[in-house]
């Protein structure tokens, strides 16, 4: 493998804005992005899609419907009952062209001030993000796309190549994490892009709760875990034994509307950083994020 640039410099928490700066504009917008830079996260994330056409775009769902108008603009292009999602009408973002996307109103469903904000293509976050903050892309649903024929691991590394974005001088400047739940796109990842820092993200533990013995093997060709919040706060001693083993730990997701047991999120963030001791963390308001203990 290459030689990795850590995400992170020793000691320093790093905020990743989820999907932009989501807690106060339309997620996954050029709006929310540049609220995350003014808000100076260290990273903003892009969740990535693929378009009929091939183009990769920043978009949460596999459908449309939750952010964005597309049930007026194509009433008629919606595909019943589509595998692996809940009863009813969804419109597929990979049955639509980068064009045909381009009509729909991304922002007005968060706040009608965000009208005519646009789906934005995975390079337009680059331009956008490149030399202000680091990436954080996720490859999501891969499975999905590769029983479409489509294959997002082949044009996600197409696209780091073509804007260099894996030379040690670009991560110097844009550090780039990339992240999925998918454990085989990680293998992948580390060998098409093994510069990379990779996060296996997981929503779950084995039953039992996570073991030295996988943290092992998942260092075997990952750098950082991303788990839920509740499994490290179920399992704090995680944190330690995942530096034990050369990982850093990634939490998701914060928001100011959920805190649990704490008075606010920035408590809760404060503890996951300095009481429990993790790398960094995804977060809908990274104006909350806490930079010293």
């Amino acid at each position: 493998m290459g030689d990795i640039i850590q995400p992170r410099a020793a000691g320093a928490r790093k905020v990743i804005a989820h999907r932009g700066a989501s807690g106060y504009a339309p997620e996954h917008t050029l709006a929310a992005y540049r609220l995350a830079l003014e808000q100076r996260a260290d990273y903003v994330e892009q969740d990535l899609a693929v378009t009929r056409d091939g183009i990769l775009i920043s978009l949460h769902d596999d459908t449309l419907e939750r952010t964005t108008d597309v049930a007026d603009v194509f009433p008629a292009r919606f595909a019943p009952d589509p595998p692996g999602r809940p009863p009813g009408r969804h419109w597929l973002a990979n049955d639509f062209t980068l064009a045909e996307l381009r009509q729909l109103d991304a922002g007005r469903w968060f706040d009608p001030r965000f009208a005519g904000e646009r789906i934005v293509t995975w390079q337009e976050a680059i331009d956008l993000v490149r030399g202000r903050a680091g990436l954080y892309p996720e490859l999501k649903s891969p499975a999905f796309y590769t029983a479409r024929g489509v294959d997002m691991a082949e044009l996600f590394v197409a696209s780091v190549r073509r804007n260099g974005l894996d030379r040690p001088a670009s991560l110097e400047a844009t550090p780039l994490v990339v992240q999925s739940f998918d454990e085989a796109t990680i293998r992948r990842i580390a060998t098409e892009l093994p510069n990379l820092p990779r996060t296996l993200l997981m929503e779950s533990f084995d039953e039992g709760g996570m073991t030295d013995g996988r943290l092992r093997a998942i260092a075997a060709f990952a750098t950082g875990i991303g788990p839920a919040k509740q499994l490290v706060d179920r399992q704090p001693d995680v944190v330690a034994r995942a530096h034990a083993a050369g990982l850093t730990v990634t939490v998701y997701t914060f928001r100011a509307g959920s805190t649990g047991r704490f008075a606010n999120v920035r408590d809760e963030m404060s503890h996951f950083l300095y009481t429990l001791g993790i790398d960094a963390l995804f977060t809908d308001n990274p104006d909350q994020f806490p930079r010293d203990p």
